[in-house]
């Protein structure tokens, strides 16, 4: 699903997105309620950035990569964490394109995402390449998503990925 997202372009800049786990649900410009093999799974573009709200019988979790006023918390390049019956791993990297590169890899994501059954992404006005775009999946238990922000002023292309799954037990 592909959106033109009705606000001002507000996190102009990759090195200023925050991450955080367990926020509340914050305002989205457009919503995608996707179900996962029992997984009931939002994926939400804000103005600011996403926020993935995840619930499932073992529990839920919020993920939110955005600028956030007053945030301490930067963009990490990775995370692991325990939620109750749930492991939980994120991951982000950060590419710097050409312009030429930029304008190609954005068209084609764009077109993946949006032809995907469990995808959503929005650009901003302004410029077609300015973009948020999600995809989910359900995968042996797990369910995880990827995300894409573009900042095409600075030609870089935020990159993250994010696996929930029920905690295996580890052998003796």
């Amino acid at each position: 699903m592909l959106t033109t997202l009705k606000t001002a372009y507000t996190d102009t800049r990759a090195a200023d997105l925050a991450w955080a786990l367990g926020r509340e649900p914050l305002p989205a410009l457009a919503v995608r309620d996707l179900q996962l093999n029992g997984a009931v799974l939002q994926l939400r573009l804000l103005g600011a950035s996403h926020q993935v709200l995840l619930e499932e019988d073992e529990g839920s979790c919020s993920e939110t990569v955005a600028c956030m006023p007053g945030s301490s918390t930067p963009l990490p390049l990775g995370v692991a964490k325990r939620l109750g019956e749930w492991e939980y791993e994120f991951a982000a990297r950060v590419e710097t394109l050409t312009q030429g590169q930029f304008a190609g890899g954005a068209q084609e994501l764009l077109a993946l995402v949006a032809d995907h059954p469990n995808g959503l992404a929005g650009t901003f006005p302004g410029s077609p390449h300015a973009f948020t775009a999600m995809l989910a999946q359900r995968y042996e238990g797990q369910v995880r998503w990827r995300t894409w922000h573009a900042y095409p002023q600075e030609g870089q292309l935020v990159v993250t990925r994010s696996r929930v799954g029920v905690r295996m037990p580890t052998a003796r």
